[in-house]
C-alpha cells in the first residue's frame, strides 16, 4: 500500500516503466482522473451544504449523518481517483489490460442509498407537519 502511495508522488518512477504511450491515452486517463476529482469535490460541496443549509430533520442527527457521509465519500472518491489514475497509467505504459474496479458500482450504490435516505427524511417531515 505504501509503495502505491509513494508512486502517486513520484512521476519519474511512473515514467521508468514500460514504453511511452500514445499521448492521447495518457490525456484521456488524465481527463478521467479530473472527472473523478470533480465528482469528489461535488460530494464535499454537498456535504458542506447539507451541514450548513439543511433544516433540522425529524430524525435526530440525520442532517449530520448525511453531511459526514457526503464528506467522507468525497474524500474517498478523490483518493480513489489518484490511485486509479496511477494504476491505469502504469498499465497503459506496460501494454497491460486496464485495471478493473468495483468502485464505480460502490459509489453508485452509496449515492442511491443516500437518495433513498433523503426521500425517507422528506416523507417523514411531510407526514409530521400539520
Amino acid at each position: 500500500m505504501w509503495e502505491a502511495i509513494r508512486r502517486w508522488f513520484d512521476p519519474a518512477d511512473l515514467r521508468s516503466v514500460g514504453e511511452p504511450p500514445d499521448y492521447r491515452f495518457s490525456l484521456a486517463n488524465e481527463r478521467t482522473f479530473l472527472a473523478w476529482l470533480r465528482t469528489g469535490l461535488a460530494l464535499v460541496g454537498g456535504g458542506l451544504a447539507a451541514a450548513q443549509f439543511l433544516p433540522p430533520l425529524p430524525l435526530t442527527h440525520l442532517r449530520e449523518v448525511i453531511a459526514v457521509a457526503l464528506l467522507l465519500l468525497g474524500g474517498a472518491v478523490a483518493v480513489r481517483a489518484v490511485d486509479h489514475w496511477a494504476r491505469t497509467e502504469r498499465a497503459i505504459r506496460l501494454g497491460q489490460e486496464l485495471p478493473a474496479s468495483r468502485f464505480p458500482a460502490i459509489l453508485a450504490l452509496a449515492v442511491g442509498a443516500g437518495a433513498v435516505l433523503l426521500v425517507v427524511a422528506v416523507l417523514v417531515r411531510a407526514v409530521g407537519e400539520p
